[in-house]
């Protein structure tokens, strides 16, 4: 149940980090091996990677309960949740009402209209309280950025 009211949570936070934004690469390749090439790339930097999401899974499972269509949406669609001690640290010494942007989230999904383009991305950190922060998170965004392209090739 924690995890269930986690995810509604974090899914609010990406609602609302689309308007501020969010960093995308779309890849050719099959769902499953990109994901385990993020999910690697993740803890190869030592992350423990504190939630996994199956966002496709959960979408199928409940579409019949909360949509008359229940139209498969996603090949396959998964977010990973992590924090970084150094990163997160550095963001609330700068400013401490940036706890709210951690953890940080990184996603893979491949959509049934475009089979064979899988997407992976992350959500931009962008503090709108003050600019105390605005440098860490611009290291932040670089980090996971590169953490991105490194499990994808680019």
């Amino acid at each position: 149940m924690r995890a269930f009211v986690f995810l509604i949570g974090l899914l609010a936070l990406a609602g609302a980090a689309v308007a501020d934004g969010v960093k995308t690469y779309t890849v050719k390749g099959a769902f499953e091996g990109v994901a385990f090439d993020v999910e690697s790339a993740i803890v190869d930097k030592g992350l423990v990677i504190d939630l996994k999401g199956d966002v496709g899974q959960m979408l199928q499972r409940t579409g019949k309960d909360v949509s008359e269509s229940a139209k498969d949406i996603y090949v396959g669609a998964k977010y990973f949740a992590f924090c970084s001690a150094v990163h997160s640290r550095n963001m609330m010494e700068a400013d401490p009402d940036t706890m709210g942007l951690c953890p940080y989230v990184v996603f893979v999904y491949e959509t049934k209209a475009k089979p064979g383009e899988v997407v992976v991305g992350y959500r931009e950190l962008d503090d709108d309280v003050d600019d105390k922060a605005e440098d860490v998170l611009k290291d932040i965004n670089k980090w996971l950025d590169g953490i991105v392209r490194g499990a994808i090739g680019k």
